[in-house]
């Protein structure tokens, strides 16, 4: 066949094919009477195996490698492969992430669009003084998707606090977006959610932090517990007891529950005090602690339950129940 008939059944142009053959990647050695080349069957396979190998992003010189090197494995080319499919593909779901929030911003003119562009790199920058900026002018400019996901992943305290206050400037649907991070397979995502799910204003975010309190993840649930708690939800009183038994931020859990502790709560709130120090299974130091939690607790059964504490083995529950009562003027 002479090179138009190849090109036709090849779908390859013969400009392209007389550069395979410049790079000696394809040598037709047929000639006819006239002197043009003649490529044989052998040759058109040849043609088509480079065609596949390109389509899979091989190069030129990879191709010539792969055709000719007998001693040419492929898995390590393979793998690369893989790793630039990869990362292409990563790329291009970066730029259609960004069009999509290009998009939500609902731009009326091109330097909307490129304002919008600007601050969504800003917010990828590696400088967290440009994160930190782009957050705050970002309130009524950028998607609450990308606010949303930049708390999720940002790990400077001064910069994830700009995006936690952003979001709760940012209108509705951040407090959804931001749960999702709950569910992270990362700690520290899970607890960047919970964090920015407490700043959020109105109550959005209230029934996804009570599904919070059943977290497997102690700082989800403690952290759900305070915000939650400071709020006046009773929900959040088991989970503030337990962190006082763990020593987990018991001092604000202490605090949060005496707020708590109105008319309604406060005998609720003693009686769990009390039965935890009384299980048999709480340590000297989580008793000691629940102990001096019973002290912002008002009402007759905190009143009791440390009046009962008075002879306690351990003479430091016994010491600070004395103290409390006599501050209650019980004593």
């Amino acid at each position: 066949m002479l090179i138009g008939e190849v090109a036709r059944r090849s779908g390859v142009s013969a400009r392209m094919l007389r550069h395979y053959e410049s790079l000696g990647l394809v040598r037709p050695a047929g000639r006819t009477g006239s002197g043009y080349r003649e490529y044989s069957g052998e040759d058109v396979r040849r043609i088509f195996h480079i065609e596949s190998l390109r389509a899979v992003g091989l190069s030129l010189r990879e191709i010539g490698r792969a055709l000719d090197d007998p001693g040419f494995t492929p898995s390590a080319l393979v793998d690369d492969l893989i790793l630039r499919t990869r990362e292409r593909i990563a790329a291009e779901t970066e730029l259609l992430t960004r069009l999509q929030r290009v998009r939500a911003a609902d731009p009326a003119a091109w330097e909307d669009v490129l304002q919008v562009l600007a601050l969504l790199r800003a917010l990828g920058s590696t400088s967290a003084g440009t994160r930190q900026r782009a957050a705050l002018a970002s309130v009524d400019e950028v998607p609450v998707e990308a606010l949303a996901q930049a708390a999720l992943g940002e790990g400077d305290p001064y910069v994830a606090g700009a995006l936690r206050w952003a979001l709760s400037r940012s209108g509705g649907g951040g407090a959804t977006l931001l749960a999702e991070g709950l569910s992270s397979p990362v700690a520290a995502v899970r607890e960047r959610a919970v964090r920015s799910l407490a700043e959020m204003p109105g109550g959005e975010a209230a029934p996804l932090l009570r599904d919070a309190l059943a977290s497997p993840d102690a700082v989800v649930r403690g952290r759900a517990a305070l915000a939650l708690g400071a709020q006046g939800e009773a929900a959040a009183i088991p989970v503030l007891v337990d962190m006082i038994v763990a020593g987990r931020n018991d001092t604000d859990a202490a605090d949060v529950l005496s707020s708590l502790a109105d008319d309604a709560a406060a005998d609720r709130i003693a009686s769990l005090l009390a039965d935890r120090i009384g299980d048999g299974t709480t340590g000297p130091p989580a008793r000691g602690r629940l102990t001096q939690a019973l002290a912002g607790i008002p009402g007759p059964t905190a009143s009791r339950a440390l009046t009962g504490l008075l002879g306690d083995a351990d003479p430091a529950v016994a010491l600070t129940a004395a103290y409390l009562l006599r501050l209650r003027g019980d004593g």
